[in-house]
């Protein structure tokens, strides 16, 4: 069954997508080139400023301003510095699920080598990386990759799970891309899996963002931790720094997407369902989906502002006061663009409320602009999957298996 009869749009420009009232053309054809091997930056200072291995050209000074201005956002509400440490943990036997997706039928699809008894020739690692002091600057990870004597360094991929669940369930990803020669990394974000108290851990941790205003726990502080293990990662031996790839589903794709925006070492990027235009969802009262997701912090705010009921005000005032910038300079128009001229494929669902396709617009346009200006237009994909809402599907994850295949293998 081909693109076009399941609905899937592969580098379709979304001006014509739009146009066209959900009537699939003729999927562009994806080029058969291959991203040139560069080097990666290396620590905050070197994600700041990078010069471009293709063009030997310097990025534009806005980005790098931008990239500055999300760091000290980042640095905000920090606990000081800490050393780097790495301490040694185990498997997680009964990993904390807070709720959302019941099915890994679409990671259980993703294309894996036939190895007889697999399970037994897969390494794992479990361990902690400091990222700052506090509980929460313990950051789990846990690593899956094949039990080989070879000392060639390897492609790594970070996969990054949806709200409320944890890195265990990212497994038939990591046992799939493990069993094509990937080292496959997952972590749990901030106030999930491991780092999650109880149940209800993540939305108490929002609840609390908005009261004290002390942390940002919606997207910016996991972000700082995928800051840090890229540091870990760059420095091992068994990973090619310059092939260091990022993913994640919903909360995931945020977090993929913003990572790349601040830390060039992700060198090729995958969100899936997850980037959207928050300032345009305001002001076109498309934010309703979002805020259901985490309802109980806009109702919370609601009672505080002395609202009847959310509103754009509401909404506006939460993202000013959980992940500052959020819905102004670092919305998807303004850092979505700057991760060209990186390979990136971004999936989504036609029908999604939580991203609605219209809000996309600017900020597609702006990227395809972007690559267009490196000469590298080939390197950015879309693909929107008719009459699927939130959710990623079987298509989305063979279409990100077979990007990173191209790019990183």
């Amino acid at each position: 069954m081909d693109c076009v009869s399941r609905g899937i749009w592969i580098g379709v420009d979304l001006f014509t997508w739009m146009s066209h009232g959900h009537v699939c053309p003729k999927p562009t054809l994806i080029s058969s080139h291959r991203r040139k091997r560069g080097g990666g930056s290396c620590g905050l200072r070197c994600i700041v400023k990078i010069r471009n291995k293709e063009t030997g050209m310097e990025g534009d000074e806005s980005i790098h301003r931008l990239r500055s201005e999300f760091i000290e956002i980042l640095r905000s509400r920090r606990n000081p510095d800490v050393a780097p440490n790495v301490e040694l943990g185990k498997p997680v036997l009964h990993p904390m699920d807070q709720g959302g997706a019941a099915s890994r039928e679409a990671m259980e699809s993703c294309p894996r080598e036939n190895i007889e008894n697999l399970k037994d020739r897969l390494s794992e690692e479990f361990f902690y990386i400091t990222t700052e002091v506090g509980e929460q600057g313990r950051l789990p990870v846990f690593i899956l990759s094949l039990k080989e004597e070879s000392s060639t360094r390897k492609p790594a991929i970070v996969f990054l799970h949806s709200s409320y669940k944890n890195k265990e369930w990212l497994r038939p990803l990591l046992e799939a891309y493990a069993s094509r020669g990937y080292i496959c990394v997952a972590i749990d974000s901030r106030y999930h899996g491991e780092r999650a108290s109880n149940n209800t851990a993540y939305r108490d941790a929002l609840l609390s963002s908005w009261k004290t205003g002390n942390t940002m726990p919606f997207i910016y502080d996991t972000v700082w931790d995928l800051i840090k293990l890229g540091d870990y990662l760059s420095q091992r031996k068994d990973i090619d720094p310059t092939r260091i790839g990022i993913t994640g589903e919903s909360l995931g794709g945020m977090h993929a997407w913003f990572a790349a925006f601040v830390d060039t070492r992700y060198t090729v990027i995958a969100p899936i369902i997850g980037v959207q235009g928050f300032r345009w969802a305001q002001e076109n009262n498309q934010w309703q989906a979002r805020v259901n997701s985490i309802k109980p912090m806009f109702e919370e705010a609601r009672i505080d502002l002395g609202k009847s009921e959310i509103d754009k005000e509401v909404v506006e005032k939460v993202w000013n006061r959980i992940a500052p910038g959020l819905a102004s300079q670092f919305d998807s128009p303004y850092t979505f663009p700057s991760l060209a001229p990186r390979p990136l494929i971004v999936a989504n669902g036609a029908d999604d409320p939580r991203c609605p396709l219209a809000g996309l617009q600017v900020p597609f346009q702006n990227t395809k602009d972007a690559y267009k200006k490196f000469g590298l237009s080939e390197n950015f994909e879309v693909i929107i999957e008719n009459g699927i809402g939130h959710q990623m599907t079987s298509s989305m994850v063979k279409a990100a298996s077979d990007w990173f295949d191209r790019f990183l293998k």
